[in-house]
C-alpha cells in the first residue's frame, strides 16, 4: 500500500529550495499537522541538512517504527508549513517548539550534541 501524502507532487512549490533533505514525521506529511517540534543535528551526509520535523504529537513508539519517518526535501515540509522557513539558517544544535499561539519559541531540549 503507497502513502497518500497530503500534497501532490504537483503541488509543491519553491519556497525553501536549497536547504538539502531532512526528516519529517507522517503527522506532517500525511496527516495535515503542523510542525510543532522542529531541531537540527549534526547532519547524516552531505545531503542531509541535519533538520528534524515532527508535529510534537508523536509517541515513542510511533518513532521507533521507522516506517512513520520518510526523508524529504526540507523545500518539502516548508510546503507544509510555510512557518519553518524564517527558522532555517540557525546553526546544528537549535531546536524550536511551537506555542499554543502559534509561535516557535526556542526549545532547551537536549540534543546528541549536547550529550
Amino acid at each position: 500500500m503507497s502513502t497518500k501524502f497530503l500534497l501532490r507532487a504537483d503541488e509543491i512549490r519553491e519556497i525553501a529550495p536549497g536547504h538539502g533533505a531532512c526528516y519529517a514525521s507522517d503527522h506532517i506529511t500525511v496527516d495535515g499537522q503542523k510542525v510543532g517540534f522542529m531541531y537540527r543535528e549534526e547532519p547524516d551526509n552531505d545531503v542531509d541538512s541535519g533538520w528534524r520535523f515532527l508535529s510534537g504529537n508523536e509517541s515513542q513508539e510511533y518513532l521507533d517504527d521507522s516506517k512513520n519517518l520518510q526523508i524529504y526535501d526540507v523545500n518539502t515540509i516548508a510546503n507544509y508549513d510555510q512557518g519553518i522557513v524564517a527558522l532555517l539558517s540557525a546553526p546544528c544544535g537549535s531546536a524550536f517548539a511551537r506555542t499554543a499561539s502559534g509561535e516557535f519559541v526556542v526549545d532547551d531540549q537536549p540534543h546528541d550534541d549536547d550529550v
